[in-house]
């Protein structure tokens, strides 16, 4: 399920609640509920939790607008249980870019720790002993949703800082190595640091706190995926669509009947087809929409798509390959002086990168 709330706009940057966030926010009064929480004590911690997610969404327009001074739009920020996730357009491959992005986040934590610092007395409360630090915490005080929150804005600038990639102090690790050698190996140097971390975070979790169990699994799996598409971007770097594109393909006519793509299907290693009428490409054929209607007395054109997109032969893998795994069916048709000379789907492009991969190890 997508996010469901919309809190409005920032710069153009729509800000988002997932339905998920909801659930932490009924944890919490449940919870205080068990314990014999008070109305006061409910509402302090909801309102704490609520000021510490504003203190999110400020980190996540932090990297959003630095990334919009160098031409990188974001598309919106999602407010999630676990933390906010910002939708940059893309990541900034230039090292200086990707470094001042990343880090402009974790520094609106700080400016705001330092804000709450002249603000609340915390010299004071932090030379108590810690029975008399709990015991004055224990009262629902503007001082003490103040201190908290201080409390709260240093331990994520401290998160955020371990370098554990693709966090922000992975990111800013990455960024570190890309100044001093090639960007897709100092993914894999910053990639194998956020796996290891990830690895302690599992082991933790599993001994004393679950939520560091989630928290590891994120860091892990997203570690894995970035590199992965960053040295695929290196390996697809330089080459063209029609390099990898495939040129025997073939092609029905929108009155064709569905047996005749079935047969096809069956028959050949073809899973995708693209849809012509008069020299013209009016559509596309969808493997799913293929097998979902293949029992149908129906025609080729009740069910191709006509909203798809066109590449050229020319056009860059690396623009290709984000195109893959940006459109919901990554099934291109490739024109070239706007005749069609072969089609390109994440399959193919996959295979290419697989050959590239090991011409280059053999070198």
């Amino acid at each position: 399920m997508k996010a469901n709330l919309n809190l409005g706009s920032v710069s153009g940057i729509k800000i988002k609640v997932h339905w998920t966030f909801f659930f932490l926010i009924a944890w919490i009064v449940f919870s205080e509920l068990k314990r014999g929480g008070s109305t006061e004590s409910i509402l302090f911690n909801v309102a704490l939790v609520l000021a510490v997610f504003a203190c999110v969404v400020l980190h996540e327009l932090g990297h959003a607008l630095t990334a919009k001074r160098f031409g990188i739009d974001t598309k919106k920020i999602t407010l999630l249980p676990i933390g906010g996730v910002a939708s940059l357009e893309r990541i900034p491959e230039s090292p200086k870019q990707e470094f001042l992005v990343t880090l402009a986040g974790p520094l609106v934590n700080v400016i705001i720790a330092l804000l709450l610092y002249f603000i609340v007395p915390v010299n004071e409360l932090t030379h108590l002993n810690f029975t008399e630090t709990f015991e004055t915490l224990m009262s629902f005080t503007w001082q003490n949703f103040l201190f908290l929150l201080f409390i709260v804005n240093v331990g994520l600038v401290i998160f955020n800082f371990i370098p554990a990639f693709p966090m922000d102090g992975g990111r800013i690790l990455r960024a570190l190595l890309a100044m001093k050698m090639d960007r897709a190996k100092a993914t894999q140097i910053a990639s194998n640091i956020g796996q290891f971390i990830a690895v302690f975070f599992l082991l933790i979790g599993f001994l004393y706190n679950p939520f560091l169990i989630i928290i590891a699994l994120f860091i892990f799996l997203g570690a894995y995926g970035e590199n992965q598409m960053v040295q695929h971007l290196a390996l697809l770097k330089g080459h063209n669509v029609e390099e990898a594109m495939m040129i025997n393909i073939t092609t029905f006519n929108p009155e064709d009947p569905i047996d005749l793509v079935v047969n096809k299907l069956i028959s050949s290693t073809e899973n995708n087809f693209i849809v012509i009428e008069n020299n013209t490409i009016v559509g596309v054929l969808i493997h799913q929409d293929i097998i979902e209607n293949s029992n149908k007395n129906i025609l080729v054109k009740d069910i191709m798509i006509t909203n798809f997109k066109t590449v050229y032969s020319n056009d860059k893998l690396d623009k290709i390959y984000k195109l893959t795994h940006s459109e919901k069916h990554p099934f291109f048709p490739v024109l070239e002086n706007n005749k069609l000379v072969g089609a390109i789907d994440h399959i193919n492009l996959n295979e290419y990168i697989l050959l590239q991969a090991k011409l280059v190890h053999s070198l």
